[in-house]
C-alpha cells in the first residue's frame, strides 16, 4: 500500500500559513499563564492539552487572517511571498485549513481543559479575524482592537491551569495588552511605506515625522510600568519579580522616550527589539519567582 505525502513545498506553505513563530510566542504566554495560576494542581497533562488546543487555534486564526488579507499582503514587500498572497495556495485551501484548525482547537480545549478556556480561545479567534482584520483598512483604532485578542491567550493559560477570571487573570491581560502597543507602533513605523502602499489605516502612515506614533508608544510604555508591578501586590509573584519588573519597565520606558526624541528607523528598531526582549524576560521572572 502506497502512502501519499503532500509535496514538500505544499507542506511548507501550510506551515507558513499558521505563522509558526507567532504561534510559538503565543504558546509561551499560555504556558506562563498556566504556571502562574494559583494552586492549580492541574499537572503536565492539562498543560499539554492547553498547548495543543492553543496551537491549533492560533494557527487557524493566522491562516484566516492571511485569507482575508491576501490582496493586501500581495502589495507589501514584507508579506508578498506568503502562500495565499503569492498564489501558491488557493483561497479554498486556506479557508479549509484555517477553519478546521481553529474550530478543532476550540473543541480540543472544550473537551480536554474547560469551557472557559475554550470560550476565551473562541473570542480570540473571532475578534482577531472579524474585528481587527477588517478594521485595519478603516481606522487607526485597529491597533487597540488587535491588542485584545493578543492579550487573551495568557488568560486562557491561567484558566486552563485552574485559575478563575479574577484580578490575577486581568492583570496578566493588561500587561500583555499594554506591552503590544509600543511593540506594534515601532513595527508599524519601520514598515510604514509597506502599509501606505497597501492602503492600511495605520497611525504611522499619516503621522509624517513620527511624533504621534512615538508619543503614543511612550505613553503606553509609561502605563505599563505600574501595571507590571501589580502581580507582586496581588501575590501572583514575589519581591524579586518586583525588582526585576522595575528595572525592565524602566528600561522600556527609556528606550521608548529615546525613540520619541530621535524618531528614526534605527530608534524604532531599537524599541521593537527592546519590546521583544522585555516580555519573555518579564514572564520568566514572574514564573520563577512564583515557583520560589
Amino acid at each position: 500500500m502506497t502512502v501519499l505525502a503532500l509535496p514538500r513545498t505544499t507542506a511548507a506553505d501550510f506551515l507558513a500559513l499558521g505563522k509558526p513563530r507567532i504561534v510559538a510566542f503565543i504558546v509561551v504566554t499560555v504556558v506562563a499563564g498556566f504556571l502562574l495560576a494559583p494552586g492549580s494542581g492541574a499537572g503536565g497533562l492539562a498543560l499539554m492539552h492547553a498547548v495543543i488546543g492553543t496551537t491549533l487555534v492560533a494557527a487557524g486564526t493566522n491562516a484566516l487572517n492571511q485569507l482575508w488579507e491576501r490582496d493586501v499582503d500581495a502589495l507589501m514587500r514584507r508579506t508578498e511571498r506568503r502562500p495565499l498572497a503569492a498564489g501558491r495556495l488557493s483561497a479554498v485551501a486556506g479557508g479549509a485549513f484555517g477553519w478546521s484548525m481553529g474550530a478543532g482547537g476550540i473543541a480540543w480545549l472544550a473537551w480536554f481543559t474547560n469551557e472557559t478556556t475554550a470560550a476565551i480561545a473562541a473570542v480570540t479567534l473571532i475578534s482577531y479575524v472579524f474585528l481587527y482584520t477588517p478594521l485595519k483598512r478603516r481606522s487607526t483604532l485597529a491597533t487597540l482592537v488587535g491588542a485584545v485578542p493578543g492579550a487573551l491567550p495568557i488568560v486562557g493559560g491561567w484558566t486552563a491551569g485552574g485559575g478563575e477570571l479574577g484580578a490575577g487573570a486581568w492583570v496578566l491581560f493588561w500587561i500583555m495588552f499594554l506591552w503590544q502597543l509600543p511593540h506594534f507602533l515601532a513595527l508599524s513605523w519601520i514598515y510604514r511605506e509597506d502599509y501606505r502602499r497597501a492602503g492600511l489605516r495605520m497611525l504611522s502612515v499619516t503621522d509624517g515625522d513620527g511624533t504621534e506614533t512615538f508619543r503614543q508608544a511612550s505613553l503606553y510604555a509609561l502605563a505599563l510600568f505600574p501595571v507590571s508591578l501589580v502581580p507582586t501586590v496581588l501575590g501572583v509573584s514575589g519581591t524579586a519579580y518586583f525588582v526585576g519588573a522595575v528595572l525592565l519597565s524602566g528600561w522600556l520606558v527609556a528606550v521608548s522616550l529615546h525613540a520619541a526624541r530621535v524618531r528614526s528607523p534605527k530608534s524604532a528598531g531599537r524599541l521593537f527589539a527592546a519590546a521583544n526582549l522585555y516580555l519573555p524576560v518579564l514572564l520568566l521572572l514572574m514564573v520563577l519567582n512564583r515557583a520560589a
